[in-house]
Parts: C-alpha cells; sequence; structure tokens
C-alpha cells in the first residue's frame, strides 16, 4: 500500500481488518472480544491523548504512556464509547476507580502487540512501537486448594433429587477427577463418553487450542455419570450430556458460575474457588501423587511443559515435605 493511501486510513480501517484477519484464523469469539475491546480501548485514548488517527503515528513512547495512564487512571474511568458511561454507571460499582491489576494490563499489552506485530507484518516498512514493551512485572499468587474434606463437604450439600444440583454436581467430579475445562467439560454429548474405558474425546472444536484430545475418569466417576445418565433420560431426551431440563441444549458457562458460587456459599466454603479453579485442583493432586509434569501437560491440553509448569506448580511447603517423604535418600538406604 503507498504512504498516501496508507496515510489516509485511520485506525478504525485497521483495526477491522485486523479483526477479519483474526476471524480467518478461527479465533475464539472470546479471544476476538477481548482484541477488539483492547484495540478500541486504545484507538480512543490515542485520539483524545495523543492526538493520534493511525497506528502509523503509534511510537514506543505512545505505548509507555497508555501504560502509565492505565495504572493510574482505575477500573471502569474510561472507555471505547462515551455513552457506555451512561448505561453501565461505574461510578456504581464498588471497584470503580480502583487500581487497574497488573494481570490486566499485561493483557492489554499481549493484545496490543499481537496487533502491532501484524500491522508490521502486513505493512512492510512500518515500525513496531511494541518491540521494547515488556510485560509488567507481577507478583503471581497461589491458587487457592479445595482440601479433601472441603469437596465432600460441596458434593454432600447438593440435593440430587433436583435436576440442575444433580447435573452440577455431576459437572464438579468430571471436572475435578479428569481436569476439563468448564467449556469443554459442558459442551460433552454422550458420544463423546466411552463409559467402559472410562475415556472422553474431547472434540477439538471445543478445545481452547482447537485440537481434539482425550482425558480419563475414574470408576466413582463413571457410576455418579450413569447415575446422571439414567436420571437425566427420564426428563428430556437429548444428544448433550449436561443440558437443562427447559431446552436440551447445554447448560451456559455463566449460569453454572453462578450457580457454582451460591454451592460455595451454602456449603460454608469460604474461598476463592472458580469452576476453574477445579481444574487447578486436579492438577495439584496429580502432581502430589507423582504424576510426571509431561503427562499432566497432555491432559489439561497445554501448548508445551512450560505452560503447565508456570500455570499449576503451586505447592506450598507442607505439600513440597509430602512429597519429599516418598523420596527422602537416608530412609530409603539398603
Amino acid at each position: 500500500m503507498r504512504g498516501k493511501e496508507q496515510a489516509k486510513r485511520d485506525f478504525d480501517f485497521f483495526i477491522d481488518e485486523y479483526l477479519y484477519y483474526c476471524q480467518s484464523r478461527r479465533l475464539r469469539p472470546k479471544t476476538l472480544n477481548s482484541y477488539e475491546q483492547t484495540l478500541r480501548l486504545f484507538e480512543r485514548w490515542t485520539k483524545e491523548q495523543e492526538g493520534i488517527a493511525s497506528p502509523l503515528e503509534v511510537r514506543e513512547q505512545t505505548i509507555r504512556h497508555y501504560i502509565c495512564d492505565l495504572q493510574n487512571r482505575g477500573k471502569y474511568s474510561f472507555y471505547a464509547k462515551e455513552e457506555r458511561m451512561c448505561t453501565n454507571c461505574p461510578d456504581r460499582r464498588r471497584d470503580f476507580r480502583e487500581p487497574i491489576s497488573i494481570t490486566t494490563i499485561n493483557n492489554y499489552i499481549r493484545n496490543l502487540r499481537a496487533f502491532f506485530n501484524w500491522f508490521e507484518e502486513e505493512y512492510p516498512g512500518t515500525k513496531n512501537p511494541m518491540k521494547k514493551i515488556h510485560l509488567l512485572e507481577n507478583e503471581r499468587k497461589a491458587r487457592d486448594y479445595m482440601e479433601d474434606s472441603e469437596v465432600r463437604k460441596l458434593l454432600d450439600s447438593f440435593d440430587k433429587s433436583y435436576f440442575p444440583e444433580c447435573r452440577d454436581a455431576t459437572v464438579i467430579t468430571l471436572i475435578l477427577d479428569s481436569g476439563m475445562r468448564l467449556g469443554e467439560c459442558l459442551s460433552l454429548s454422550i458420544d463423546d463418553i466411552d463409559l467402559n474405558q472410562r475415556i472422553i474425546q474431547i472434540p477439538a472444536e471445543v478445545t481452547k487450542g482447537r485440537k481434539g484430545r482425550a482425558v480419563f475418569f475414574s470408576m466413582k466417576s463413571a457410576r455418579a455419570l450413569q447415575r446422571w445418565i439414567r436420571f437425566k433420560d427420564r426428563y428430556i431426551e437429548t444428544k448433550y450430556l449436561f443440558p437443562t431440563k427447559a431446552t436440551g441444549l447445554p447448560v451456559c458457562i455463566g449460569t453454572f458460575e453462578t450457580n457454582f458460587k451460591n454451592y460455595m456459599n451454602r456449603a460454608g466454603i469460604d474461598k476463592a474457588i472458580s469452576p476453574h479453579a477445579l481444574r487447578n485442583n486436579f492438577a495439584k493432586r496429580c502432581l502430589m501423587a507423582g504424576m510426571d509434569v509431561y503427562t499432566l501437560s497432555r491432559i489439561l491440553g497445554h501448548s508445551s511443559v512450560s505452560v503447565t509448569e508456570k500455570a499449576y506448580l503451586d505447592l506450598t511447603d507442607r505439600d513440597l515435605a509430602h512429597r519429599y517423604q516418598n523420596f527422602n535418600p537416608v530412609q530409603n538406604l539398603r
């Protein structure tokens, strides 16, 4: 593209082109939404704060100014569109103007980097302002872990004569036993499960990396699944494993997350545990039982072992002491 033609095209044009590119790569709607939100916010900020109308004008210093502004202005104080300020009523939020987390800022940086990498490749001769921009250092907090007694307390709190609770108890059991993501679990059909071999073949179209994989479950989970399937089939005919009673379609992630929070409160478990944390619990339990990281990485569906190591090695001193007992050299002398 010639320089004059390129200069006529504003941020909006290039954002649309980038999103078309992302769509052509079949990226998840959630990923596309994250990219668009980040880029629309940045577009408005550059216009209002720096007088910039095109990615061609963005420099490294522009990015650094933006990061500083993110650190200083607080949550919900800036929107991609002004009218959102009125409809979302940010001043009514409890966390209005509280600091934006480093995790969130780093997500913005990653998204901007992806955009400008594409821009540099698509339009040779342009300079990439993100080349010297690094992620902010972020002290990682260990995830909350559910002890065996808490898992039993949660599962014992369900009324399994009630369709949604019987379904949700089975989902929780299966994620704890297989390490699936919540979205993967809720999308399963009956045909994806082999109860005899105790294997689930997760279809590629529902996995995060769009690669199908196998996960496994225990005899206890197999019995729970058999009970649930018999229960479900009395009320509704559907190919999906975890449907709603009203529609026969899979229960939505948001609905399950809301239900899960209510179950935790009802069981009196005061921990920051989400449905995704059940997957974290699975990973930690496997490590504590002696599973190697490579096998765990394959089961979890991570792109590399390093992803598993960064995300799931939340072992406390007590955990290490427990694992050490299986390996201590002097004790094992013969």
